[in-house]
């Protein structure tokens, strides 16, 4: 039996998935990801609560309470707390694209 060319566009689809699965991601692009994605929440806090003029007091809070959180698990006063350090990381590099994304938004809003 031949093969169908739905056949023949499955297996491809299916090669090409594991050559990506095999190809290895540094640090360097996946802390760009993660800044990326702290701009695009960063932009999200603050059009969102935006809209309405009344939720600019609670999501500051929120986003502050959220990066002093992750601030204290990041640079522990005692260093002997097991952490997942690979976790931190990667939740800090969202925190400094949301500070990046806020001075953005900041500075659009000046000029």
């Amino acid at each position: 039996m031949y093969p169908t060319n739905l056949a023949e566009c499955i297996k491809d689809l299916f090669s090409v998935l594991t050559n990506t699965q095999r190809t290895k991601i540094t640090a360097l692009s996946l802390s760009i990801l993660y800044m990326l994605l702290g701009f695009f929440i960063s932009t999200a806090l603050s059009t969102i609560p935006g809209q309405t003029g009344d939720w600019g007091i609670i999501g500051a809070a929120i986003i502050v309470t959220f990066y002093e959180r992750i601030s204290q698990y990041t640079y522990p006063l005692n260093f002997k707390k097991k952490i997942n350090k690979l976790l931190m990381h990667r939740i800090n590099y969202i925190k400094i694209g949301i500070l990046y994304g806020l001075f953005v938004d900041a500075f659009k809003l000046g000029s």
